[in-house]
């Protein structure tokens, strides 16, 4: 009887996860094939699903009007350089609020994890004129630091939470083996964090790629990553749906990709200490 429930039980689980993962992929399914559909189809009424003519002129639309590498190139330096960038910063934070506690370090990351319950618009016009003072503005050394001041919460937070799994006797006897705090950070918590570090890279990769609020206030065209690509394809005469989609399918097929052949990587380290 308790086998046939947990079968059950298992099957209604499974069943429940399916559905909640196509729901979350439905969406980019459907832009996806609107890609491929011309304008006239991708705004039918009521909605073409298949049996429409297939065609790749929105592509070759979108590649003979815009640079798409350069927005690639763009969006892998912003995203990859805010995120080590983060990482960098964010590991002596993390490992001295693990490590060495003081009375009020969980009242710090309560306030810098409430940073981020703050509108982001609300300090967008001090940062604009920051940024033109600096000569940051449609930079990306500018967004790099800007993103990675509003990620960096989320990977001290992630960092913590790591490091807090990993025992303090290892690190004291290292210190006593004569390992400097810079020895002690390199070889021995590094290499034990390693899947929390990676997937806390990954996912602030992921939040940096899909960025918009930010790059398309400080950008104009020199720094322009492939969020400002898309927004290009939306005009006061009105959207082109299937340009648009074509535009959003090559701007996240490569964090698919990514996320694909990641997600083990992803998975071991949220497990290992970010998600309980």
């Amino acid at each position: 009887m308790a086998r046939a429930v947990t079968s059950k039980r298992k099957i209604i689980n499974t069943a429940a996860a399916w559905t909640v993962g196509l729901l979350i992929f439905f969406p980019i399914l459907w832009t996806i094939l609107t890609s491929f559909k011309t304008e006239a189809t991708a705004i039918a009424d009521p909605p073409v699903f298949i049996g429409f003519e297939w065609t790749l002129a929105n592509y070759a639309t979108v590649l003979e009007r815009s640079d798409y590498a350069r927005f690639l190139w763009n969006s892998i330096i912003i995203a990859g350089g805010s995120t080590i960038l983060g990482i960098l910063v964010a590991v002596p934070a993390a490992w001295s609020m693990a490590f060495v506690p003081s009375k009020h370090t969980k009242d710090i990351l309560l306030w810098m994890l409430s940073t981020k319950m703050l509108p982001a618009v609300g300090v967008l016009y001090p940062i604009y004129l920051i940024f033109i003072k600096l000569g940051l503005l449609d930079s990306r050394t500018g967004l790099v630091i800007v993103l990675m001041l509003m990620n960096l919460p989320i990977i001290v937070w992630m960092l913590y939470t790591y490091f807090r799994e990993i025992p303090g006797e290892i690190l004291e006897a290292a210190r006593m083996d004569g390992a400097s705090l810079k020895e002690e950070i390199l070889y021995v918590l590094t290499p034990m964090a390693v899947p929390g570090i990676a997937s806390t890279l990954l996912l602030n990769f992921i939040l940096a790629w899909n960025e918009a609020f930010w790059t398309l206030n400080l950008t104009a065209a020199k720094a322009a990553p492939l969020t400002a690509f898309i927004a290009s394809y939306s005009s006061p005469e009105g959207l082109f749906y299937a340009k648009l989609s074509a535009a959003s399918t090559m701007a996240i097929v490569p964090i698919l990709i990514l996320g694909w052949f990641s997600q083990k990587q992803l998975v071991s380290g949220l497990t290992f200490g970010a998600v309980k």
